[in-house]
């Protein structure tokens, strides 16, 4: 029974015993899933993190490996270079006595993913949920409109997870509302899909990340450590939800790669918005063309060619107030 004193995400996984955690659009989102993991361990669940991985997982010794497309990355795991965020928060994890293992997929497409996501799950001896996490919020778009945002990896992840039937629990949740922008994504469109996904009864409504709880207060400490870490290529969506969650407001400076632009930082970029995934699933007009990709290119080509059958697309709309 979904009650205003509970967010319906918790809700949905209070009888989840295990549960894995896993970034959807690659590089660091898996640090938006990070509160969360932090706020079900506390309740006494079995949390693991996993994400789709930007690294060359490639170059990584054999014995990293659970399986084909599955790495076990921890805070010694080798690579080169200073990019490897699934490292970089295994070290954080160390330094507050936390389970240290983030598991890794390579850039695929949704065929082996989805069978990267079936050997993780019996590696861990069975999940009761997974929760896809996304960095923004176009893994919310169905497809049609002006703009879709960088939605590879988020619509590969997507597909992968949403045939897993086998699981009783399958979510989505998005940190950082308004990051997209630059990427293109109208958000009065991305407020009407989940409308949308209300009126389905899969919008399982949204709840703010609080730098005063302890989960906020631990985020911004792996935030920091990560953009120490990776000077070279730190992560703009988590370091604007970072300073939504501090507090500040309008164009704030956090890194040299956000020259030129002008942010927007405010209080929405703190919100976590939740579905129901198989909800979400249904209402993406492309999904099931994905199916039989092997290779994230393939994922591209197919969203491109799928984009050039629209009779029109969803103009953009401006925020009436």
């Amino acid at each position: 029974m979904i009650s205003l004193g509970e967010p319906a995400f918790f809700t949905r996984l209070c009888d989840a015993r295990r549960v894995l955690i896993a970034g959807a659009g690659g590089g660091f989102d898996v640090y938006a899933g990070l509160p969360l993991a932090l706020a079900l361990r506390s309740m006494g669940k079995e949390v693991h993190l996993a994400n789709l991985s930007f690294a060359d997982l490639y170059g990584l010794d054999l014995g990293v490996w659970v399986d084909q497309d599955v790495a076990a990355v921890g805070p010694d795991t080798p690579l080169r270079g200073d990019y490897f965020p699934e490292r970089t928060l295994a070290q954080w994890l160390v330094t507050q006595d936390l389970p240290s293992t983030v598991y890794a997929f390579p850039s695929i497409g949704v065929r082996p993913l989805r069978a990267a996501y079936r050997t993780l799950i019996a590696h861990l001896g069975g999940v009761d949920a997974i929760v896809l996490v996304d960095g923004g919020t176009d893994i919310l778009m169905r497809g049609d409109e002006h703009g879709l945002g960088t939605p590879e990896e988020d619509m590969a992840s997507l597909a992968a997870v949403s045939r897993l039937e086998e699981v009783p629990h399958r979510l989505v949740a998005c940190l950082g509302f308004g990051v997209d922008a630059y990427h293109g994504v109208n958000h009065s469109l991305v407020l009407e899909n989940l409308a949308a996904l209300d009126r389905d009864g899969a919008y399982l409504g949204a709840f703010s990340l609080l730098g005063a709880a302890r989960e906020g207060a631990l985020y911004l400490d792996a935030v920091a450590h990560a953009q120490r870490r990776t000077a070279s290529h730190p992560s703009i969506v988590n370091g604007s939800v970072a300073a939504a969650v501090r507090g500040e407001f309008g164009d704030v400076r956090f890194t040299e790669r956000t020259k030129g632009s002008a942010l927007f930082v405010n209080p929405l970029m703190a919100l976590y918005f939740c579905v129901d995934l198989p909800g979400l699933a249904r209402r993406n007009l492309y999904l099931d063309l994905l199916e039989e990709t092997s290779l994230m290119r393939q994922v591209s080509s197919v969203i491109a060619e799928f984009r050039t059958t629209l009779p029109r697309e969803r103009p953009p709309r401006a925020f009436p107030h």
